[in-house]
């Protein structure tokens, strides 16, 4: 019997950052009309892998360009957080969650920025973490992309997510190059599916058309090909598990 999958997150501070299961809504997305980008099922899937962890005080930085680890001055809104502050140098600005995270033999987790969540003149980094067996704590880095300009963290604005990723996963893949005429039922697959976007595009412009009625072509959204055909395991939605105390 395989083992069970599991993901434990032990605390390691007497307040350590907020954990939640990842959300699809972005403010973004929200101010759009009709909200359309949501209409994108792979960007509305990816906010919704993992599990986000919470900024706990709303603060601003600003990085003066410099590389001393004084270069990135922090001011807390209300009561000042020890796990915020600047450890690297080089316009780092460092989160120190308050976890030592455990997975499941031969997982690794994938410590990575918010999806679909863009800041002006500063980036997420990204890591990967053996947390089968390191007994270590691990930080989330954001890099400064501009000096000299004011960056705000609010307070529960996710400032990472983790999720866990089979080690030597990837590597158990064979990459090849083929031309898409040498698979003729894919193929043909594509081209009904290129005809048909670019038809509908065409009528979409048209006043009183099928297609301006519809809005958006929906077949990925319903997990369907051009010819009706669905795939049983499509996913439309992610239900991720809550951390619970046990």
């Amino acid at each position: 019997m395989k083992d069970k999958l599991q993901i434990t997150a032990y605390e390691v501070v007497e307040a350590p950052m907020p954990l939640r299961t990842a959300q699809r809504a972005r403010d973004w997305i929200e101010a759009l009309p009709e909200r359309f980008a949501y209409r994108c099922l792979p960007l509305a899937i990816a906010n919704q892998v993992g599990w986000e962890i919470l900024n706990p005080v709303p603060f601003t930085a600003r990085w003066t360009g410099r590389d001393g680890l004084d270069a990135i001055a922090i001011k807390f809104h209300d009561e000042p957080s020890a796990l915020i502050g600047s450890h690297f140098g080089h316009g780092v600005l460092t989160f120190s969650m308050g976890y030592l995270f455990r997975t499941t033999k031969s997982h690794n987790l994938w410590v990575k920025g918010p999806a679909n969540r863009p800041k002006d003149a500063i980036a997420p980094l990204e890591g990967i973490i053996e947390t089968d067996w390191a007994p270590f704590t691990f930080t989330m880095n954001w890099q400064f992309t501009r000096k000299r300009h004011k960056i705000v963290f609010e307070k529960d604005e996710p400032i990472a997510t983790v999720l866990p990723y089979p080690r030597h996963y990837v590597r158990k893949f064979e990459p090849t190059l083929k031309n898409l005429n040498e698979n003729p039922k894919l193929y043909q697959q594509y081209v009904d599916w290129r005809d048909d976007r670019m038809k509908f595009n065409e009528e979409l412009q048209k006043t009183g058309t099928e297609a301006q009625k519809q809005g958006w072509q929906r077949t990925y959204m319903k997990g369907q090909d051009q010819s009706g055909n669905t795939f049983a395991g499509h996913e439309t939605k992610v239900q991720m598990k809550d951390f619970r105390r046990t």
